[in-house]
This record gives structure tokens, sequence and C-alpha cells, in this order.
């Protein structure tokens, strides 16, 4: 893990030290006088041992990923969904399978079940950036060729992770945002919930109740 870092290191040091002033022609013409120039962002300068500890820090898990690394095993889903508020539940079941990833950096999780009488297939993972210091989960599945991609921070208070992102509705093709809220219920519990936006107002949409096995 160090050699990767310190090889980022380089590469970023390299990089800066390479880049070489750009000349900004006058505009001549009439028109073009009218146009402003933005001036070039100066990044302020890091020097190689500061930049190679930042390097490491990004990439070393942390606390957040030995939590999500609790995780790791055989879950049983119980699923509901909600085509609008006040709506008909329609209920599914699958199971989820979660492991860690790439040295613990990341979750990954395969869900395998039945939905709307067809087999059901999904992957999702779950990230925490130490830069940032936020949560990005993506998840895709075999009823669609999109991917839904929300980001968001974690409450320790309230044991819960809120993560916003947007997806394209499939009827009329336009973007529509969505909210999911993650919680620790307890060791073997966690509850999922999706909230969607139709006609102007958010309405709960999904819930998934998993079980540890």
């Amino acid at each position: 893990m160090k050699k990767v870092a310190t090889a980022l290191a380089l590469i970023t040091l390299c990089f800066i030290s390479c880049k070489k002033e750009v000349k900004t022609e006058i505009p001549t013409t009439a028109d073009s006088l009218a146009v402003k120039t933005e001036e070039p962002l100066i990044e302020e300068t890091v020097d190689s041992a500061a930049q190679m500890k930042a390097w490491q820090e990004y990439a070393t898990p942390g606390n957040p990923h030995k939590m999500m690394a609790d995780e790791v095993g055989t879950w049983n889903c119980d699923m509901t969904f909600w085509s609008e508020a006040n709506g008909k539940p329609e209920k599914a079941t699958s199971v989820a399978v979660i492991r860690m990833i790439l040295g613990g950096r990341y979750q990954e999780s395969d869900y395998k079940g039945t939905m709307m009488g067809q087999p059901f297939e999904g992957k999702s993972t779950l990230a925490y950036n130490n830069a940032s210091q936020e949560y990005t989960t993506t998840f895709i599945d075999n009823m669609g060729t999109g991917m839904m991609v929300a980001m968001g921070k974690y409450d320790e208070s309230k044991k819960s992770m809120e993560l916003k992102g947007e997806m394209v509705n499939p009827v009329n093709g336009k973007k529509t945002a969505y909210r999911e809220v993650y919680t620790i219920v307890d060791p073997k519990t966690r509850k999922m919930e999706m909230y969607d936006v139709k006609n102007g107002s958010e309405y709960k949409s999904m819930e998934i109740v998993m079980t540890k096995k």
C-alpha cells in the first residue's frame, strides 16, 4: 500500500513540475474584446513529504471501513415496494452476500431473488472517501440498464446514513431525485428505505429489512 501511495505522489509531483505556462492571445476583433478570460487557477505548493502523507491517509482504511466490514456475510432480505404514495405494497425476497474488496477499502454486495415473478439479480458497492469524508453507493441490476449513484454522510447519533442521488425515469426519460436512508438497527438487522419523487412530492417507494444469517 505504501508503494502505491508513493507512486501516486511521485506522479503528482511530475505532473506539477512539468506544467508549462500557456500564453493567452489577446483578442483583436471588437466582438472578441467583449469576452472575458478567466485567470488560471494557482494551486498551493505542497512539498513531496506532505503529498505522500496525504496519499497514504487517503489510501488507508479507517473506522468507517471497519463498520462496513462488520456486515460481511449472508443476509435474508424482506423487500416491500410502493408504486405511489399510499399505494398497494408489493412484496419480494432476496438473499444478499456481502464482502469487502480491494484490501478492505470497498464493500460489495450481490443480491439474488425473485421480483414480480421474475429472477432478480443486483449488485451494489459502498465506499467511504477519506478525503471528502462521505459515502458513495452504486447499484445495478437485471431489471434495467442504468446505474444508481448516491452520496451522503453517516449520523452516529441515529445510526443511519442518508444518501441522495438522481435516476432517469424510463417512462419519460427525465432525471428525478431519490433518497436512501440506511439504518443499523442492531448487529444482525439492517433497514434500507428509498424515497422517490412523483408529481412533485416525495414518497416512500421501497423498504428492505435485512437479517443476517
